[in-house]
């Protein structure tokens, strides 16, 4: 089926990984709705820049009223959303002793909170239409014994489990559910938190022998985008050069 007038919905688009994923879905033809805290105008520039087709959205992907009407908005403004790419979250290193119930909670609204939110929003739509697709973003990290990401590792758990379990709800209605699973990733936001000794080490751990960059990740999302995915769902693939194996 072609993607002409199918809209996809990126989280977390205004840069990074997100901004990759924006740029390749609409390089396959679907109006990307690009959501984000601060306005992802230049995410939205980019593609336009290129001749694809995307608009701006500002929405809150923790608050349950504010991704209401956010969901709203991209179906008035485009059309609902077909394909759901969960790719907001943070990744705060806070050692054990000082990991606060406070923050172990704002890391898993962020990261697995945002995931049901936008899933109880957009679904009603792909079961109407008889054809969805989610993808939901975790990281190799939670298969490595990582040293002060307790709350982080726990979303990325619950991301894949969530998963898992869309996956049985929804696939009779014709809508998949896959996570894809990134390596250490050069984007700015983790060079802010990320030693380059660190970038090097993991290289060197790696089957191949660089860095990998969010170009590394668009073509796995767009095929579990298409409709050449059709019959996987629950299934978390891991995309990180070779050093976890599943």
């Amino acid at each position: 089926m072609s993607t002409i007038n199918r809209v996809a919905l990126v989280s977390g688009a205004a840069g990074g990984i997100g901004q990759a994923y924006a740029q390749r879905l609409a390089a396959d033809g679907f109006t990307v709705a690009a959501l984000d805290l601060t306005a992802p105008e230049e995410t939205v520039s980019m593609i336009t820049a290129a001749g694809g087709q995307a608009h701006a959205f500002v929405v809150d992907v923790t608050d349950p009223d504010g991704v209401t009407r956010g969901i709203a908005d991209v179906t008035d403004t485009i059309g609902a959303p077909s394909v759901l790419i969960n790719n907001v979250g943070v990744y705060p290193v806070t050692k054990w002793d000082d990991l606060t119930l406070d923050e172990f909670h704002r890391v898993m609204s962020i990261n697995l909170d945002s995931v049901f939110l936008l899933c109880k929003a957009c679904v009603p739509a792909m079961r109407t239409a008889g054809w969805g697709r989610i993808v939901n973003i975790a990281s190799r990290t939670y298969w490595l014994p990582t040293p002060d990401m307790a709350a982080y590792l726990a979303s990325k758990g619950g991301v894949i489990g969530l998963t898992r379990a869309l996956a049985t709800e929804l696939g009779s209605v014709g809508i998949t559910a896959n996570v894809i699973a990134p390596g250490l990733t050069r984007t700015a936001s983790i060079e802010a938190i990320t030693a380059d000794a660190i970038f090097e080490m993991t290289k060197n751990m790696q089957s191949i022998k660089r860095t990998q960059q969010p170009s590394d990740l668009v073509g796995l999302v767009s095929f579990l985008a298409s409709d050449d995915s059709e019959f996987m769902t629950g299934q978390t693939l891991m995309v990180d050069g070779g050093l976890i194996r599943l």
